[in-house]
């Protein structure tokens, strides 16, 4: 039977937001106007693309849903979440709408959005460092989370991240990117960061969580998994932009002609980008196949990434 994608995403979400519930202060504990914001841009309608990704390469692994996995996926949504309200304010994009929804610095205020995300990132690795499994396995997802978000420092391996930089150094690359003629080296570079990082590491924590004592050939297939599929998700997420209108993406639409952000599309034209994304799962599929059936629900999560329309 083929695997149902709207299904392995609808139970995904539900599994975490369920967790995000638990976990989150409720919209009446003090100080309110923190906790209702976190709640605002954490429940704004988020696919929960990071978590399932999370969710499903721990099955894969161990083979079941290891318990705590939620929780697990709860606190990558919440940096996510945390890294998309700072990306929203207006020292950076500049954006009034994310998830179809007014932004948090728009319906709080910029003080009180800058203090949500911080909010939410440290209440990630609260939750993280709370995991209920063995304290050498919640230390290993928590090096491979800190340095997936940050600018690069460290190691993850024998990779060298200075040469992978995280999220935040992937937005700064962006910010200094801005009006300077895009090059192929530039956009992937900046992509793997800002975007990619989280996804990846997403996949790798999972593994990670899911097995007590992952080979080192599990977690480099993962990696390289998601570092594929992270890519083209970001590419898909360029012609998006260039090719939808606002309502559909539930995003301000255009924002990056008209910022001259360096993406795939300014470099390569939006049919190369295609092309270039749906040759990036097919290699992330390759990376899989060693797991056989038990990577199918990864397998229908990539896919997705590149047929998706918002």
């Amino acid at each position: 039977m083929a695997l149902n994608v709207k299904d392995l995403l609808s139970s995904g979400a539900a599994l975490t937001d369920q967790a995000l519930e638990r976990l989150l202060p409720g919209p009446d504990t003090l100080p309110h106007s923190i906790h209702r914001a976190m709640r605002h841009s954490t429940f704004a309608g988020g696919k929960r693309l990071r978590p399932i990704l999370c969710i499903e390469a721990a099955r894969m692994v161990a083979g079941t849903l290891p318990e705590g996995v939620a929780d697990l996926g709860a606190a990558l949504e919440m940096l996510h979440t945390y890294s998309l309200i700072h990306d929203d304010l207006p020292a950076l994009d500049n954006d009034d709408l994310r998830r179809g929804q007014p932004t948090c610095h728009v319906a709080f205020g910029e003080a009180t959005a800058i203090l949500a995300g911080d909010a939410l990132q440290t209440l990630a690795f609260q939750t993280i460092a709370s995991l209920p499994a063995a304290p050498a396995t919640v230390v290993a997802v928590l090096r491979e989370v800190a340095i997936a978000v940050g600018t690069g420092v460290g190691r993850v391996g024998d990779l060298e991240t200075s040469l992978a930089p995280g999220m935040i150094g992937g937005q700064v690359m962006d910010i200094e990117g801005e009006g300077v003629k895009p090059t192929a080296a530039m956009v992937e570079a900046i992509h793997r960061a800002k975007t990619g990082a989280l996804i990846t590491v997403s996949i790798v924590a999972g593994g990670l969580y899911g097995s007590a004592q992952p080979s080192e050939d599990t977690i480099a297939r993962l990696r390289t998994f998601g570092e594929k599929a992270g890519l083209a998700f970001q590419i898909v997420d360029d012609v998006l932009d260039m090719t939808q209108d606002s309502a559909q993406l539930g995003k301000t639409a255009g924002k990056d002609t008209a910022a001259d952000k360096a993406t795939w599309p300014a470099v390569y034209g939006i049919e190369r980008s295609i092309q270039d994304a749906e040759q990036l799962i097919a290699d992330a599929f390759d990376a899989l196949t060693p797991f056989g059936e038990a990577a199918a629900p990864l397998k229908a999560l990539a896919q997705y990434l590149t047929a998706r329309k918002n």
